[in-house]
């Protein structure tokens, strides 16, 4: 199986990476690894939906890829996911993507820029369905994890009112900065994915001695490691 992880930061994924050898470096962005058989590339994007949006087309555009993974920290506004937990994000969107009107926000799709259900859209979401049974030792990983909406921002919440005024626009149960990016790319493809991220912190005023990030690391690599090694060798 060929598969490609892509990572905003290399901090976050480190862990996994120190249990695979290395083979080689592919480009300026890309490092190969291996388990068994089953070649693992390595883009590590940059932070922000606009360099995940090139460095992933790009790469997808030199390479075929059984399954694309997007692996991250993310903030929660939902209580009830605890720091360290990790999820499936299953929805995402780009909910400032639009116009103000007034004290009203319109989104690309209200104001007839695009049409909601163009493809990789339904319903103006960027929706993953399941795994293809050819990857079907990954569902028994996946399916014990959360399935959360997300939102894909240039900034994430840190004041009161900014938090208001996005759960005003879109419902999410996480934030981050480039996972509709990563969908958006692979359901353009018809790539198998993943986005797979670990809750580092509530959405709330900006306090990071609330946060738990070498949790929300530990937890997210154990999760990736189970992934990679859920086929045996030669499948």
């Amino acid at each position: 199986m060929r598969i490609l992880l892509v990572a905003a930061t290399t901090f976050e994924i480190r862990p996994f990476l120190n249990k695979l050898p290395f083979t080689g470096k592919q480009t300026e962005y890309v490092n190969r690894y291996q388990y068994h058989s089953h070649i693992v590339d390595v883009l590590i994007a940059g932070v922000g939906m606009v360099p995940t949006a090139f460095h992933l087309g790009r790469q997808l555009a030199l390479q075929h890829y059984d399954l694309a993974i997007n692996a991250g920290i993310a903030g929660t506004f939902n209580k009830s996911f605890p720091l360290g937990s990790v999820v499936n994000v299953v929805e995402d969107c780009v909910p400032e993507l639009g116009a103000e009107d007034g004290e009203k926000f319109l989104s690309v799709f209200e104001l007839g820029l695009t049409d909601p259900d163009s493809l990789p859209y339904q319903g103006g979401k960027l929706i993953n369905g399941p795994v293809p049974p050819s990857l079907s030792g990954i569902e028994g990983i996946i399916g014990k994890l959360p399935r959360v909406r997300s939102i894909t921002s240039n900034t994430v919440r840190g004041s009161v009112e900014s938090i208001l005024r996005i759960q005003r626009i879109a419902a999410a149960d996480i934030e981050s900065m480039e996972g509709a990016a990563f969908f958006f790319a692979c359901f353009s493809e018809k790539l198998p994915c993943l986005q797979i991220r670990s809750v580092s912190n509530l959405v709330e005023e900006r306090d990071k001695s609330h946060w738990n990030l070498d949790l929300a690391l530990k937890n997210l690599n154990k999760v990736l490691w189970k992934i990679a090694t859920s086929h045996p060798e030669g499948d």
